[in-house]
């Protein structure tokens, strides 16, 4: 497979298809903060708004690194956690039945094959095409690095 592709072009298009989730949960988050609130305390969750709050800047700063590749192994590890937070506490299939637990279920997979992905760039890192390789080459006087700084 052609180097380029390989280190560049394929893991930028990875990170950006995990991306999408989170931009899609911030517009449900911003749109329907009181359907989220709701569902959140229909879980027996505390302290919604300021939780709502910090996944709306987790959620955020995490995608935007994602994106851009700047500290994406730090935003993925981080997103990994906040992604099994909430896949464990709101989507208990579980202790559901009927089309509730269904849909839940299916929500809880999906979470775990994102979370499978972002362990991905958390211990591989986001490839080539990456802010942070930029800044990396740089620092270490053009050594050729794997876009972490690691030569």
């Amino acid at each position: 497979m052609n180097e380029t592709l390989r280190v560049g072009l394929l893991p930028l298009l990875a990170r950006v298809l995990l991306s999408l989730e989170f931009l899609i949960a911030l517009n449900g988050k911003i749109s329907g903060w009181d359907g989220q609130a709701a569902y959140m305390t229909s879980h027996g969750m505390h302290f919604v708004a300021p939780l709502l709050g910090a996944a709306l800047v987790i959620e955020l700063t995490g995608t935007l690194c994602l994106l851009t590749g700047f500290r994406a192994r730090e935003a993925a590890a981080l997103l990994f956690v906040y992604l099994a937070l909430v896949t464990l506490r709101l989507h208990d299939f579980w202790n559901q039945d009927g089309m509730v637990a269904a849909a839940n279920m299916t929500e809880f997979f999906k979470n775990l094959g994102i979370m499978g992905g972002l362990l991905m760039i958390a211990v591989y890192g986001p490839g080539r095409w990456a802010l942070s390789r930029r800044s990396a080459v740089g620092s270490v006087a053009g050594a050729r690095t794997d876009g972490e700084g690691n030569r």
